[in-house]
């Protein structure tokens, strides 16, 4: 993904709302356009923009943020929630999506669904369980165990494990 792009209808105060929820995954805004109310978020390039204009009455977007901790995907939902958002979904596995899928779900001040997902194992003995999986599945023992192979889309620091990980 390059960058992201949401029509809102107060641009100040989803500027505010997105400050404070993408602060705890180390988002902030990167870029602001003079003479426009709109702004760009990342680390170091902006990839979720934001911009005041019509919003429909049910926004169809959903936005998922990377969250290189479980931790993170935590402290996203509670920010975002003190900021005013409405949950859509509490920090937990979804496993449905995939075995290591971590997610938090919350509708923005537009109502759009954003999310912050962490999809890696965390720890040794849930890789372990995840090699486990992936190696009985590969040789026909049975057993669905590991994360699928989904990018991850983020700012994790440069040289980090995780940013190895994702990359």
């Amino acid at each position: 993904m390059d960058h992201v792009g949401l029509r809102v209808k107060d641009y100040e105060a989803s500027k505010a709302f997105y400050i404070k929820a993408l602060g705890p995954l180390g988002l902030r805004i990167v870029k602001e356009i003079p003479g426009f109310k709109a702004c760009g978020f990342g680390c170091q390039f902006p990839f979720f923009w934001i911009c005041e204009g019509p919003v429909s009455d049910n926004p169809p977007a959903h936005v998922a943020f990377y969250a290189s901790t479980r931790d993170k995907v935590h402290a996203f939902h509670a920010a975002a929630l003190a900021a005013g958002a409405k949950d859509n979904g509490a920090p937990g596995f979804r496993r449905h999506y995939h075995p290591m899928y971590y997610g938090a779900f919350v509708y923005d001040p537009d109502g759009y669904n954003i999310e912050a997902v962490k999809h890696w194992p965390e720890g040794l003995a849930e890789w372990l369980a995840m090699a486990w999986g992936l190696l009985k599945r590969t040789l026909g023992l049975g057993g669905a165990g590991g994360a699928s192979g989904a990018s991850a889309t983020g700012c994790p620091a440069a040289g980090s494990a995780e940013h190895a990980k994702a990359h």
